[in-house]
């Protein structure tokens, strides 16, 4: 019996492919003969895939990775960052088979959140293995940019806002949707580089030789900037300020603060309020009181205080 957590149950369900939990067993149990894999225990914190302990028959420590019905095409975008990482800055990708919304990756150990206990010190580090991540890809690459992202995110952003009852004001989505749209003009192929799309706590841990690396990679041609945006989108509750945090990462990584900034206040009101939406709480509420109280301040990194 696999052991699926509810918060994949109720997505799967919600969207209507209930049948897909039928399913499953099947399709894990086909991938382990085939890849000679014994399962073990089920990894939580996610809604989008079940994932699973595995083994390899040469005692290698793995993760089984199945995609609920409508994810083919992000894990196909994952698997592609995968492949293009190579095990540098991202967990090594081990086999796929995309036809069944499967992907078999290194198993990592603890997420840097609970390795790292100061905050300050922390960010610097998931910066740093951002930058590990970051190399020049090729627009052949099938890749979204940047400017796809913002576009997606625009149009999604107004209904994400109706369908949580408004859950921040409305000078807060009309800031976001300024810097979606500034940030979607300011994309350059030339420049652009492979990113992560999601660099936060519970998505950088620690591999067995003491580093940290990244998982479950959006995979996008942007700026760099955008992988630096969700890292002052985080733990809003930290007791830093978040424009110190977006200078320093700035100094650090000698990207521009305005578009770490726009990056941020983007991945800050998306993130709150889909959280809001699935119910993930009280991140999401904790990202739009943020949100609210930055876009009445009117302050961006090098504004007055």
């Amino acid at each position: 019996m696999l052991d699926v957590p509810d918060e994949v149950r109720n997505k799967v369900v919600a969207d209507g492919n209930a049948a897909w939990l039928d399913e499953l067993p099947s399709i894990v149990e086909s991938l382990a003969q085939e890849w000679s894999l014994t399962i073990g225990a089920t990894l939580r914190g996610g809604h989008a895939a079940l994932v699973v302990e595995a083994t390899l028959a040469d005692g290698t420590a793995a993760v089984l990775k199945v995609g609920v019905p409508g994810t083919q095409r992000d894990l196909t975008f994952e698997a592609t960052a995968l492949r293009l990482a190579a095990g540098d800055g991202c967990a090594r990708l081990l086999r796929d088979d995309l036809d069944r919304g499967a992907l078999l990756l290194e198993r990592l150990g603890a997420a840097i959140c609970d390795v790292v206990s100061d905050p300050a010190t922390r960010h610097d580090m998931m910066c740093d293995v951002a930058v590990r991540l970051w190399r020049p890809v090729s627009p052949d690459v099938d890749l979204p940019t940047g400017a796809d992202k913002a576009r997606e995110y625009s149009d999604l952003l107004p209904r994400l806002w109706e369908q949580t009852g408004q859950a921040c004001s409305e000078a807060t989505v009309e800031d976001a949707l300024a810097c979606l749209d500034r940030r979607r003009r300011a994309h350059d192929d030339r420049h652009a580089v492979l990113v992560h799309g999601d660099v936060h706590d519970l998505n950088v841990l620690q591999a067995a030789d003491g580093t940290f690396k990244l998982i479950d990679p959006g995979g996008l041609r942007a700026e760099r900037a955008c992988d630096l945006g969700t890292i002052i989108r985080c733990n809003p509750d930290a007791g830093d300020d978040l424009r110190a945090r977006a200078k320093r990462l700035a100094t650090h990584t000698g990207v521009d603060a305005t578009a770490i900034w726009e990056w941020g206040t983007i991945h800050r009101v998306i993130s709150g309020l889909y959280s809001r939406q699935v119910g993930f709480q009280p991140f999401g509420d904790l990202l739009l009181a943020e949100a609210d109280r930055l876009t009445a301040s009117g302050h961006g990194p090098g504004r007055g205080q």
